[in-house]
C-alpha cells in the first residue's frame, strides 16, 4: 500500500488524476492518490506556459521528505515547457533536436537525474516517476475521435477530430508548433475552447482505457506505476 502524489500542471490534468486515474490506481493498490497543481499554477495564465523547473522541483522534494512512503510523479505537456534561462526544464532544449521517440524519454531522464542529485546517494530513485506527456493534454482527447465530440456535446465535429487523428500514426504524435499543437487544433474548431471544462469533460467520455490503447507513452507511465505498487 503507498501514497502517490502527481504534480500536474493546470485544472483539466487535476479533474483527469481525480476522477479517472484515482479509481483505477486505488484498485491496484493505492491507499491514497492525489493531484497537485505545480507551483502557483492556480495564479498563472494557462496560456502563460508552465513555470519553471526550479519552483517544480522545490514542490516535489518536498513531499518526498515529508512521506517515506509517498510515490511522486508529474504529467505536464512537453509542448509549453520551458526550455531557455533559468526557468529550462532539463532536458528540454536538448530533445528539441532528437526524433519523436526520444523526446520525452530524453526529459524525463533528465528530471530524475536532477532529483536524485538534489536529494542525494540515500535517495531511492524509484519514488520517482517522471511523465512528461507529448505534445500536451489535448494530444489524448484524440484517443477517441466519436467520444470526443460527444463528450464536449459537438458530436458533429468527430468527422474533423479524426481528419487530425489520422494524419499520425498515435495521438501522443500530433505535433508541437504553435500552429499545429494539439490544443491550437481544437481551438480551431472549438471557438472559445476551454480546457480546464471542455478538456475534462472530452477525458470523461473517453475513459482511461482507450488512451491507454492509443497512447503508448502513456500507456507505459502507467504500467509503471501499476508496478510499483504491485
Amino acid at each position: 500500500m503507498a501514497r502517490l502524489l502527481i504534480h500536474v500542471e493546470g485544472e483539466a490534468e487535476k479533474t483527469f488524476v481525480n476522477e479517472v486515474l484515482a479509481p483505477h490506481l486505488y484498485a491496484v493498490g493505492y491507499y491514497k492518490v492525489s493531484a497537485r497543481l505545480i507551483g502557483n499554477s492556480r495564479m498563472r495564465d494557462r496560456r502563460g506556459g508552465i513555470i519553471g523547473w526550479r519552483a517544480v522541483r522545490k514542490d516535489i522534494i518536498k513531499h518526498l521528505k515529508e512521506d517515506a512512503e509517498c510515490l511522486a510523479t508529474t504529467m505536464v505537456d512537453y509542448y509549453a515547457l520551458p526550455k531557455t534561462k533559468g526557468g529550462a526544464w532539463p532536458g528540454r532544449a536538448a530533445a528539441g533536436n532528437l526524433t519523436f521517440p526520444q523526446k520525452a524519454i530524453t526529459v524525463e531522464k533528465a528530471l530524475l537525474a536532477d532529483i536524485c542529485t538534489e536529494l542525494g546517494d540515500n535517495f531511492d530513485a524509484g519514488r520517482f516517476i517522471p511523465f512528461v506527456m507529448m505534445h500536451e493534454f489535448e494530444g489524448l482527447l484524440f484517443s477517441d475521435c466519436q467520444k470526443f465530440g460527444s463528450g464536449i456535446g459537438r458530436p458533429e465535429l468527430a468527422a474533423d477530430f479524426q481528419a487530425v487523428r489520422d494524419q499520425f500514426s498515435n495521438p501522443e504524435e500530433i505535433n508541437d508548433s504553435p500552429i499545429t499543437a494539439p490544443s491550437n487544433r481544437v481551438e480551431t474548431l472549438v471557438p472559445g475552447y476551454e480546457k480546464p471544462l471542455v478538456g475534462s469533460l472530452a477525458i470523461l467520455e473517453i475513459g482511461l482505457e482507450k488512451v491507454r490503447n492509443e497512447c503508448p507513452h502513456f500507456n507505459e507511465w502507467m504500467s509503471r506505476l501499476e508496478a510499483w505498487c504491485g
